[in-house]
């Protein structure tokens, strides 16, 4: 049986191909059955996020599984093959597990380190086990990617530090606030950058979330979005008094805070006031950071940040990449232990046979013992065996490679007898006679 992955991604396609080769706003559960039902994939998981598609599958013939995943991709999308085939990549057996592997770990993210895709692929995983679509092999590997992933995430700063100029301005305020639960936040304009930066900060906990637009049907739009409270325009001063965190990004052609707006807005307060502007041009006047208690960041600041941020990730990117390749060996070794159990077990079968036949032999002999020493008997010929197994055992599970191993077994296999031989074994074994 061989891991075989078909998919495309951010690295391969364009955004409006992985739109239509998207499984998430469908039944996801529904796409993995349909693809556990062709004839030769034996088992499957079906990944699909904003940046890619992916089917994981178990086949014995790799080639016949590329076929069958590109037939399944064209009747379940509605799309010729020929319009998703030259961006399509396949990878299969090791190439497919340190794939996933670096999925798992933000490695193959469009922004590298970004830590919601491990839960991506356990929810992938959950809903193709939920169908019965999973079996012990692509169950061993996507519990393993979790691993990997956790591992990264503990050895590496790979995931630190804001990467995006929304989620740079929220750990920016964690910084000056600490907490920021129960803090009082104004959003000015609603956009996307706005409603970006309000959905980071309702996440981190924030209290009320008020937003102000010139155009009030789209700041009742976002607060519903945010579970805030929208108000007119010419609230904006007011409520500005009372906000703890300010967040402005609209497209007035020049400021729309200014420093006396601030002046009294601060004069009754204890509490800094943190002011993001995320406005080109700038929605607040320069000289505003001059205050004292005022905390005034604009996006290039928060580009810098950035920056810095992404930085720091890349230069830990060579040792995630170094996890990765260190489990894949261990991933791959596990598997090829796996083609010497049948023999292991069939070696332990024949000398545990071996071991009853001989004490059933020496039964006069050692009826007249105790039932005590009859149990020691028992336990030492059990050991003896145990002892005598464990070096072969472990030397089959370490054979480096399938090859290697198959052969190994097989000369075990025929050494001990371990299956019955076939009738071209016995016509060779009289001719060698």
């Amino acid at each position: 049986m061989h891991l075989f992955l078909l998919g495309v991604s951010h690295r391969t396609a364009p955004v409006d191909l992985r739109e239509r080769l998207d499984f998430s706003s469908r039944d996801q559960g529904a796409a993995v059955q349909a693809v556990a039902a062709r004839s030769t994939l034996h088992e499957s998981v079906v990944l699909s996020t904003c940046n890619r598609s992916e089917v994981y599958v178990v086949s014995p013939d790799p080639a016949s599984a590329q076929t069958e995943l590109v037939s399944f991709l064209s009747d379940y999308h509605s799309l010729p093959a020929s319009a998703f085939q030259p961006h399509l990549f396949a990878l299969e057996d090791s190439a497919a597990v340190a794939h996933l592997f670096r999925v798992a770990s933000g490695l193959d993210s469009l922004v590298v380190g970004e830590p919601q895709i491990l839960g991506q692929v356990k929810d992938a995983f959950d809903t193709a086990t939920g169908r019965g679509c999973v079996g012990p092999l692509l169950g061993h590997l996507f519990r393993w990617s979790f691993g990997v992933g956790k591992r990264v995430r503990t050895e590496t700063a790979l995931g630190e530090g804001a990467v995006s100029v929304s989620f740079a301005a929220v750990a920016l305020a964690r910084k000056i606030f600490g907490r920021l639960q129960g803090r009082r936040v104004l959003i000015v304009g609603a956009g996307e950058i706005s409603s970006l930066t309000a959905q980071h900060l309702r996440a981190n906990g924030v209290g009320e979330i008020v937003v102000v637009s010139r155009t009030h049907a789209n700041a009742e739009s976002l607060a519903v979005h945010v579970g805030g409270t929208a108000v007119p325009w010419e609230s904006m001063p007011s409520v500005l008094a009372t906000a703890d965190i300010v967040v402005t990004a609209t497209g007035a052609p020049r400021p729309i805070i200014t420093r006396d707006h601030v002046t009294a807005a601060v004069s009754r307060r204890r509490d800094p006031l943190f002011i993001i502007d995320l406005a080109v041009p700038r929605d607040v006047a320069a000289d505003v950071g001059e205050r004292e208690q005022v905390f005034l960041y604009n996006v290039d600041d928060l580009r810098t940040i950035v920056q810095e941020n992404l930085s720091k990730r890349s230069s830990e990117v060579e040792r995630a990449e170094a996890i990765v390749n260190e489990e894949v060996g261990r991933f791959m070794a596990w598997r090829r232990s796996r083609g010497a159990v049948p023999t292991i077990v069939a070696l332990r079968q024949r000398f545990d046979t071996i071991r009853r036949s001989e004490l059933a032999r020496l039964e006069s002999k050692l009826s007249g013992l105790s039932p005590d020493a009859r149990a020691r008997v028992e336990e030492v010929t059990r050991l003896v065996v145990e002892k005598l197994l464990l070096e072969p055992t472990e030397q089959l599970k370490a054979l480096p490679d399938e090859e290697t191993q198959a052969a190994y077994t097989e000369a075990v296999n025929r050494l001990f007898r371990l299956t019955e031989p076939t009738q071209a074994d016995k016509t060779s074994e009289r001719r060698s006679r």
